[in-house]
């Protein structure tokens, strides 16, 4: 079996080069020519190597036992080496009928690789069995463990790259060990791969040595298992060993968890793998050190076209694995084809990597109209969105117990956020010592919380890639620590939507609150609603984003969401008391409209239209409309609340982006004034592709500005509160000749001085006047 095995990685290894560097003649049946090269050679060899041989002793551990494994990349770059093991399997020809199994396959494959139109250079959606891009590198760790959550019999082999192991997210991911229940749970077997060089130089890994190595892995939480090339013997022969000794140990740690005997914290195998970088390439070339160094990166002999002594090293090189003895054109030889694993089997064509009905199943969701608040407090002070969400999310976490397929992630922020009420339920997950005072914490729990934003969207990208349902609750400053993840995510979103033999996955939920509007007592770093910007700038319209106005507003978005496919959703809501203004009837109405004339604060024939985007933004168009109608009676005034935004612009998902047109909501030339939870820029890019003019829409929103003060005075800070909207609405109503200029000045310097007024208030009280937290709307 180890001839066989070593048969299989020379053919992955030859397939793996060929990709990066040849056209045509990529069976050599001819000496190797200048045109038979590629005019741009582009790729990563020095991976490649590692991969091929992990995959084929993963093959093999596969077809002895009979697995249910799923291969996870960190370095996406090697992707030479994941399409030849595709294609070696048959999983290319599966889904592209092109991609033969033959000479015309091979051919396919060599020539497009990253070339325009063909294969990309990195793992990517449109490759059978893979979750992960592994562009940015980090991610494959926590990415690997949620795609084993609530799926027992799965294992998961992650490989992580020396290099990516010196991110910040995969140091942290190291610990989601300990969060991870055997009992119902599957496992991921990290394999660490230590080539000892990163683009320009060695490794901070590659330069531990093995009494380094196996003190961290093991104070992590693990067993580890070093090999390494240089310590003598075979090792295929040890990795072969290794590997059937890893399964036994995960074997056996599920074991006395699901028989509930494990009385100690779980300790799951990893391998750290020592090979060389461009492992069996060219030694050397030019007098420099290929092998064995990070020369052997990215391409070696990249002037092979033009250089006839580099040329004559590639050919060298490519005709050192004598592929001839293991393809003769049509087949593969027997040795190699027993090593390939049956469909159900191969790690390409893995199910759960597929979505579609084999692993996604819709939630059992409740009706809203459980937690809803009747229409009996309309403007009061009724409750808090975050509460109405722990209620029905608790409910979810109920209705769904059988299925097993919905978890809340969140970075030790649930009782913060007021999402607590889910412990009625469920609790959060933790497998390391338990003391007798710790709260709403077991082995069995559906929460993952860990205090790292990184590792929580890694771990509910695995989960719902898989198929199955989250929630990504975050305190709204700091998703911003996982910007680039999700747009990474949303890159892969994009692409996969669009590839036809993927199924259907749960849409990726998010929940921002504690929103840098009531970050008054943390201050100014906790003030950032950047995330929302992010993503509407970067996507289409599978990505929304939504301001719910109140509760019921809240609850109706949620059980939205919860129910779609495919997208990703960020929620954009409140923690604290807040009026509430919607039936929900009327909210699931705003929902499915994405903005809507609020009539009961509106007037026909407006003069002025007042618009507002998130809860607390409404709130003060609301407060600010009531002065403006207080001070100049004879004002028409129109309210648009608008619930939902996506790159498309204002109004309802999938492309849809509003049911009427502009002049409907905004009139065709009246003044607006918009009120945005978050930078007014982003506003602004959105109004532009509506046409609109910029004279006629004043745009508010968050302007860092922002300290350790006041609720209200971060409005104030920011031109948001009250105060400042009214004073806009009072120039618009001396532009439309409703009052003369002396009352317009008189009003402006009537609120500079309650403004003045209130700044001396909080700086001697320390908070808001009682008007201001006590008020509710009182407008007829």
């Amino acid at each position: 079996m180890v001839e066989n095995i070593k048969k299989y990685v020379r053919a992955a290894d030859y397939l793996s080069a060929i990709q990066i560097y040849l056209q045509d003649n990529v069976l050599l049946r001819e000496p190797l020519k200048p045109e038979h090269i590629k005019s741009r050679l582009l790729g990563h060899w020095g991976t490649c190597p590692g991969i091929n041989f992990i995959y084929a002793h993963l093959n093999h551990l596969i077809k002895q036992h009979d697995l249910d494994m799923l291969f996870v990349l960190g370095p996406g770059h090697g992707f030479p080496a994941i399409q030849s093991n595709l294609f070696l399997e048959g999983t290319l020809n599966r889904y592209y009928e092109s991609v033969t199994r033959n000479e015309a396959g091979i051919s396919d494959i060599a020539r497009k690789f990253s070339w325009p139109y063909g294969y990309p250079s990195h793992s990517n959606p449109e490759a059978p069995g893979v979750i992960l891009e592994g562009g940015e590198l980090g991610y494959s760790l926590s990415t690997a463990y949620g795609a084993i959550l609530d799926n027992p019999e799965l294992i998961v082999a992650c490989m992580i790259g020396d290099g990516e192991a010196e991110t910040g997210p995969i140091a942290g991911a190291w610990h989601i060990n300990k969060i991870i229940d055997p009992a119902t749970n599957g496992a991921v077997l990290p394999i660490l791969h230590v080539n000892g060089y990163k683009i320009s130089g060695p490794t901070i890994f590659g330069r531990m040595n093995d009494e380094e190595l196996r003190s961290l892995f093991w104070g992590y939480g693990y067993e580890p298992h070093i090999l390494d090339t240089d310590d003598g013997g075979d090792i295929h022969q040890k990795m072969m060993d290794t590997l059937e000794t890893c399964l036994g140990q995960i074997r056996f740690t599920q074991h006395l968890a699901r028989e509930g005997t494990q009385n100690e914290p779980p300790r799951f195998p990893m391998i750290v793998l020592r090979t060389p970088k461009g492992w069996n390439s060219i030694k050397e070339l030019n007098g420099e050190k290929l092998e064995g160094n990070h020369l052997s990166h990215q391409v070696i002999a990249s002037g092979a076209k033009k250089n006839p002594e580099e040329l004559h090293a590639l050919e060298t090189w490519l005709r050192s694995y004598n592929f001839h003895e293991l393809f003769d054109g049509e087949n593969f030889v027997p040795e190699i084809e027993s090593l390939v694993p049956d469909a159900d089997h191969a790690m390409g064509n893995n199910k759960n990597t597929m979505g579609g009905g084999d692993v996604y199943t819709p939630l059992d969701l409740p009706d809203i109209r459980e937690f809803a608040k009747e229409d009996t407090c309309t403007g009061e002070i009724c409750s808090t969105s975050m509460h109405r969400a722990g209620e029905f999310l608790n409910k979810v976490f109920e209705l769904n117990q059988d299925q097993k397929n919905f978890r809340l992630f969140s970075p030790d922020e649930t009782y913060s956020n007021r999402l607590h009420k889910v412990f009625e339920t469920t609790e959060r997950a933790f497998m390391w010592p338990l003391e007798s005072w710790d709260k709403d914490i077991s082995r069995h729990g559906r929460v993952m919380e860990m205090l790292s934003e990184h590792n929580l969207q890694g771990l509910m990208q695995g989960y719902v890639l898989t198929g199955r349902h989250g929630v990504f609750a975050s305190y709204e400053a700091f998703i911003q620590i996982v910007a680039s993840m999700a747009d990474q995510y949303a890159k892969f979103l994009h692409v996969a939507r669009d590839v036809v033999w993927r199924g259907d996955i749960p849409s990726f939920n998010y929940i921002l609150t504690s929103s840098g509007w009531r970050q008054d007592h943390n201050g100014f770093s906790h003030q950032n609603p950047g995330f929302v910007s992010d993503m509407l700038q970067r996507h289409g319209c599978f990505v929304n984003v939504y301001f719910p106005a109140d509760e019921n507003s809240t609850l109706a978005v949620l059980d939205h969401v919860l129910g779609s496919k495919n997208e990703i959703n960020v929620i954009v809501a409140g923690k604290t008391p807040e009026p509430k203004w919607r039936t929900i009837e009327e909210a699931q109405d705003d929902l499915r409209e994405g903005l809507r004339i609020w009539d009961f604060a509106s007037d026909d024939d407006p003069h002025v239209v007042y618009a507002g985007v998130g809860d607390y933004m409404t709130k003060e168009c609301l407060a600010a409309i009531e002065l403006v109608k207080q001070e100049v009676p004879e004002i028409r005034v129109r309210f648009v609340n608008i619930v939902s935004l996506s790159a498309m612009g204002m109004g309802h998902t999938t492309c849809r982006v509003m049911q009427h047109d502009m002049d409907y909501y905004f009139t065709k030339d009246k003044p607006v004034i918009f009120n945005f939870h978050g930078y007014p820029q982003m506003i602004k890019q959105i109004l532009f592709d509506y046409e609109c003019s910029t004279a006629r829409f004043t745009v508010h929103g968050y302007e860092e500005s922002g300290s350790t003060t006041s609720p209200f005075d971060m409005q104030v800070r920011n031109y948001t509160d009250r105060y400042h909207l009214a004073m806009d609405g009072f120039e618009k109503a001396y532009a439309q000749g409703l009052i003369t200029k002396d009352r317009k000045n008189e009003l402006i310097v009537q609120y500079e001085d309650i403004l003045e007024d209130h700044k001396k208030h909080i700086t001697l009280h320390g908070v808001d006047p009682d008007h201001i937290e006590e008020w509710q709307w009182e407008q007829n």
